[in-house]
């Protein structure tokens, strides 16, 4: 009871110092685009979890200063009998997650950080780390951590996924060679670039191996590693067209190794049409993944129900080759479609999609929704390989959303808020009728 009256303390001390704040914020757009901006969510609904209702009362604002942005997600779920879902509100993590993130300007800036959730990270071209989330659900939110430095002629990526404990480390150094010498005023080659990443998984269940019918933790390593290089020509550069040719290489230590080369394409329309693209061949060598740590990472790394983890199954990946495209496009900045897809060239149900989509409002009419799918046969067969998080919503006036959100995630614990002592993960639906109270300052 305690703790329950805390948390709504907090709830109220966030709105109060959110209004205050964030008084004269222009809007959401802005602040994800850094500049100065701020958005505000309240809601009141129903969650269903497991089974069982809880009502949901939320508070989601998201600000930026300039180059600072803050977003914050508190989430208080009390039951029929009026009791907070302490399931949320285990250990101090918990807490911390109501930060859902602090950052300083965007990434490519000169210098760029951001502290707490990790959403679809990458390095360098995305040949070891991409799409990666270090929240695959609700229960599995972590703090973690992006720091990069530009300083023109060199500098590097940074990124580690768990603050408070064992997660993925990933760092990528570059350097553009011909910024030293005469050929540094040549347009377009002068930014010729070349990189070197090295990645680690600190969790203890990264590596395991596999010895007759039972697995174990291997000893005598303590984490997976993924080491490469790579190589980017910019072979297009104006103000508002870009595109780079590239060359990636990555070795998974004590397993495989692959390459790809791949080309990139960004436009700018002046705000009115952005288009972003790229398209890669793979030449994937036995015991490889690309892209390994992925946007399914986080609940793939083990799975104590088959008793295999992820690394386990490298030892049955063949030598392969295969291909991968992604778009984004963003019209007036209001209509998004981000569509991503990689998969080995001769290997059916092994490909991976990542999609999301926001409309524009019309009518008061809302839609937006997220899809990830891996092992894919039939794509829009929701199962255990999937994640979906979709909203439809009604703004009657400006200020006021109607809603029902619908989630489908994986959680490794119990509704009460105990992990599983199987250690497997259970499905959660989450269907969330709301009513949410809406401010662009």
């Amino acid at each position: 009871m305690k703790s329950a009256k805390i948390l709504v303390i907090i709830f109220f001390m966030l709105m109060f110092l959110s209004v205050i704040v964030n008084a004269q914020l222009p809007n959401a757009a802005a602040a994800m685009m850094g500049e100065n901006g701020g958005f505000v969510q309240m809601g009141f609904g129903a969650t269903f979890i497991d089974g069982e209702t809880y009502y949901l009362v939320c508070f989601a604002p998201e600000v930026a200063f300039g180059q600072l942005g803050i977003g914050l997600d508190l989430n208080l779920r009390f039951n029929t009998q009026g009791k907070l879902r302490m399931g949320d509100y285990v250990k101090f993590e918990d807490y911390l997650r109501i930060i859902r993130y602090v950052r300083w300007a965007q990434k490519g800036d000169p210098f760029y950080i951001r502290v707490g959730q990790l959403d679809y990270s990458l390095l360098g071209h995305g040949s070891i780390i991409y799409n990666y989330r270090n929240n695959a659900s609700y229960d599995m939110r972590r703090t973690g951590i992006e720091l990069d430095l530009n300083f023109e002629k060199f500098g590097f990526e940074s990124i580690y996924s768990d603050v408070t404990g064992r997660g993925l480390l990933g760092l990528r150094g570059y350097i553009r060679p011909l910024k030293f010498t005469s050929f540094a005023k040549v347009p377009v080659i002068n930014n010729f670039e070349v990189g070197a990443t090295y990645t680690r998984d600190l969790n203890q269940y990264a590596d395991y191996s596999h010895i007759d019918t039972r697995t174990q933790i291997d000893s005598s390593r303590t984490g997976l590693s993924i080491y490469g290089f790579d190589f980017g020509l910019p072979i297009i550069s104006y103000s508002f067209l870009k595109s780079i040719l590239y060359y990636d290489f990555a070795q998974i230590s004590n397993y495989g190794h692959g390459s790809s080369i791949g080309l990139n394409m960004n436009f700018s329309g002046m705000g009115i049409l952005n288009i972003r693209g790229k398209y890669e061949y793979r030449i994937n060598g036995a015991n490889y993944i690309p892209a390994y740590f992925n946007a399914f990472y986080e609940y793939d790394r083990f799975n104590y129900t088959n008793r295999l983890s992820k690394s386990d199954t490298l030892w049955q990946v063949a030598a392969n080759r295969g291909y991968f495209g992604e778009i984004i496009v963003s019209i007036l900045n209001t209509f998004y479609i981000i569509a991503g897809y990689q998969a080995p060239a001769e290997i059916q149900n092994q490909g991976i999609l990542h999609a999301e989509l926001r409309l524009p409002e019309i009518a008061g009419i809302v839609v937006r929704g997220a899809f990830d799918k891996a092992r894919i046969g039939r794509v829009f067969i929701l199962d255990d390989n999937s994640i979906l998080g979709a909203e439809i919503g009604y703004k009657p006036v400006k200020y006021l959303l109607m809603s029902m959100l619908y989630q489908q995630t994986f959680s490794n614990r119990n509704p009460d808020g105990s992990l599983r002592t199987d250690g497997s993960f259970i499905k959660q639906d989450r269907v969330e009728p709301k009513v949410s109270f809406i401010y662009d300052f």
